[in-house]
């Protein structure tokens, strides 16, 4: 059984800085979102679990060839890569008709996982689209999961409920951020990643469709800058602007 992630190059939200209360992106290097890593771990512990290769299939520009070795460390076998410079900044159907493309042309699909929502814009409509495309059942918000047979039994976690349900494979599933703990890879298995299976594929979206941001701006903070002598001074401020009171 082949157990494909679906994962999004993007810039590391850790280094991105602010200037004039806008994002700066200049320089920043490409990652791959903390959500996804969620997904990615919980293909590995799969086949862990019964067997099988985790396949991630990931879009982005031609720095995704670099970003990739990120999850072929971290237990990924092999990675199909879709690489188009168009991609930057493009909806969501863009990035779902091309990552439909990547998976039908495999064998023996089990499972196919997302995260939740990507970790820039955090549609969520990915997953939910790529299924729709190739006709199979879907799960949203799944924070459990295992598999017997042909069969995969899983939680969803609702916003006043959670769900046990049942599906027969293929299916396809996003999942929470709680799901697991992504592991971190030792240094013998970032050196292995660059020898691990990579197929580049050649696929072009039937039209391109850009987000366009109209703002994008850091909150505004206006800081009093008062210096307290004491912290009795410190609480009488807090109190005067109702962030403590006394009992």
């Amino acid at each position: 059984m082949n157990i494909v992630v679906a994962m999004k190059q993007i810039p590391d939200l850790q280094q991105i800085r602010i200037r004039n209360r806008q994002p700066v992106l200049d320089d920043v290097p490409f990652t791959f979102g903390n959500i996804d890593r969620n997904a990615l771990e919980a293909g590995v512990r799969l086949k862990e679990a019964v067997g099988g290769k985790v396949i991630v299939v990931a879009a982005g520009s031609e720095a995704i060839e670099d970003t990739i070795k990120e999850a072929l460390a971290a237990g990924a076998d092999e990675a199909i890569l879709i690489v188009n410079n168009l991609l930057e900044g493009a909806e969501s159907a863009i990035n779902a008709e091309l990552i439909a493309q990547a998976i039908s042309k495999l064998d023996e699909v089990g499972i196919i996982i997302f995260g939740e929502g990507s970790g820039d814009n955090y549609s969520g409509q990915v997953g939910s689209r790529v299924a729709g495309i190739l006709g199979l059942p879907q799960a949203a918000y799944v924070k459990s999961l295992e598999i017997s047979g042909t069969m995969a039994k899983f939680v969803r976690s609702l916003e006043d409920c959670e769900e046990l349900l049942e599906a027969q494979l293929p299916l396809v599933i996003t999942v929470l951020a709680d799901i697991n703990e992504p592991r971190i890879p030792s240094v013998t298995q970032i050196l292995k990643a660059g020898k691990k299976p990579k197929e580049v594929l050649d696929l072009a979206p039937s039209a391109v469709s850009k987000i366009e941001t109209m703002s994008s701006r850091a909150p505004e903070m206006q800081r009093k800058q008062i210096i307290m002598k004491n912290i009795d001074e410190l609480i009488q401020a807090l109190e005067a602007e109702g962030f403590v009171g006394r009992k």
